[in-house]
Order: structure tokens, then C-alpha cells, then sequence
């Protein structure tokens, strides 16, 4: 099996596209500082994970800019500090400041000649057109939990951009998910779908705002970056 055997691409967006911990620490540090919280990024973004899925899985209809907020809220009641409004929706409206992961752009400039270019992601269209303009493709499919009433690890964003994908011409087995999150995407992807996958695996074991898979799963190829998995898609297309 090759990288070449593949038509259309399905991406996590943030954490494999979109540097979402940067983002994420960079907007939680005034109100860490301002409540004299004396602690790293990695305290702040393990505080951010415990409560963001439970967030999402809970009450699946708010967009992600509420669940962002509401997320706030409850690391700041877990840890006894305030949240003021003004915190909480600033911090909700972060999105549009999170960075890209330096090899993303041309990885996804160098990819688009080759694949169908599909985003499932854990976020709203108003929030993800900001990072579109910083990724800089013209994707050609995106889901988002606005468009399917829910988020990942809940399967609606694979039925939806696996069927969205079919009425281009491609079928399941031509379609290769591409993620860094084994929680979010890894598991359901391989769980319900069957995909084949790869591991755009950037933690490389360094703890984050993501939480442990809740079950074993083995992705097809691992590598540490995009810019791997280009060098990767060149070496099977050289044979």
C-alpha cells in the first residue's frame, strides 16, 4: 500500500493543520497571569482537555466558540479562579489567532494536485475561515460540527464527508484520513469506518490538550509532520 493509492485526503484541522496548543496557551496566558496562577503551558493546556470534550459530548449544539468559553469557565471553577465574561468570549474568538504549523501551507500546496482535499473538524464556518486564509488551499469539502450538530469522536463528520466525497467519484477505499488526534479521529475513522490512516503524530508522547484514545488503534503510516508525509507521498510516487 502507498500514499499514491489514494485520491482525496480527509483532515483533522486542528493539532495536524492548525498549531491549536500554541493558539491555545497564547490566549490563556492573560487570564493565568492576572489570576496569579504561577504555572507552564502544559498545566494550562491539560486543564483546557479536561474540560473541552466533556463540553462537547455533553452539549453537542452549542457552536465552538461557546464551547471554547464554557471551557474557560469550568477550568477556571476546577481551579477556584474567576472567568470574567470579557475572558470568557475573548478567549471563545481566540481561534482566529491560532497559527499554522510551519510546514502546513506548502505540505497542502504540494498535496492539492494529487487528493480531493476534505476537512472534518471540531469547529464552526466562522472559526474555521480564519484559519483557511492562513492555510491558504482551496479545500474541497469541509465539515464542520456546526454543519453536523455534533463533534468528534462522534461519527457524523466521517459519514458526512465520506458521503460528500461518493458524489465526487471517490469511493471509501480511495480515501485516506489524516490526523494527528487518535482520540478524535484515529478511533471512529478506524472504529465505524474502516478507513486507512495516517498518524500526523507532532506530540510524539509530549502530554497536551488532547486526550488519551479510550481504545488501541494502529494508523496505517506514522509520521512526525506534514512535511514528513510529503517526503513520504515522494518516495512512493519515485516507486
Amino acid at each position: 500500500m502507498k500514499l499514491t493509492d489514494f485520491s482525496a485526503l480527509t483532515f483533522d484541522c486542528y493539532g495536524t493543520l492548525i498549531d491549536w496548543e500554541t493558539g491555545i496557551a497564547a490566549a490563556l496566558r492573560p487570564w493565568a497571569a492576572r489570576n496569579g496562577l504561577a504555572t507552564g503551558d502544559a498545566a494550562l493546556l491539560a486543564a483546557f482537555g479536561r474540560h473541552e470534550h466533556a463540553r462537547q459530548s455533553q452539549r453537542p449544539a452549542p457552536l465552538y466558540p461557546e464551547v471554547l468559553a464554557g471551557t474557560l469557565r469550568a477550568a477556571g471553577a476546577e481551579l477556584g479562579l474567576e472567568v470574567s465574561a470579557a475572558e470568557a468570549a475573548a478567549f471563545g474568538a481566540s481561534v482566529k489567532d491560532w497559527p499554522a504549523f510551519p510546514d502546513s501551507v506548502a505540505a497542502l500546496a504540494y498535496l492539492k494536485p494529487y487528493y480531493k482535499l476534505v476537512i472534518v473538524s471540531n469547529i464552526d464556518r466562522a472559526s474555521f475561515a480564519h484559519s483557511n486564509e492562513r492555510l491558504g488551499v482551496d479545500f474541497d469539502l469541509v465539515v464542520t460540527a456546526e454543519d453536523v450538530g455534533s463533534y468528534k469522536p462522534a461519527p457524523a463528520h466521517f459519514e458526512r464527508a465520506l458521503a460528500g466525497l461518493a458524489e465526487m467519484g471517490v469511493p471509501r477505499d480511495k480515501v485516506l484520513h489524516t490526523a494527528q488526534s487518535l482520540f478524535h479521529d484515529h478511533v471512529p475513522a478506524k472504529k465505524h469506518f474502516a478507513m486507512t490512516s495516517i498518524w500526523i503524530n507532532r506530540q510524539a508522547g509530549r502530554p497536551g490538550a488532547t486526550p488519551a484514545a479510550e481504545f488501541d488503534v494502529t494508523p496505517d503510516w506514522e509520521v512526525p509532520s506534514m512535511a514528513a508525509m510529503v517526503e513520504l507521498h515522494k518516495a512512493h510516487l519515485a516507486g
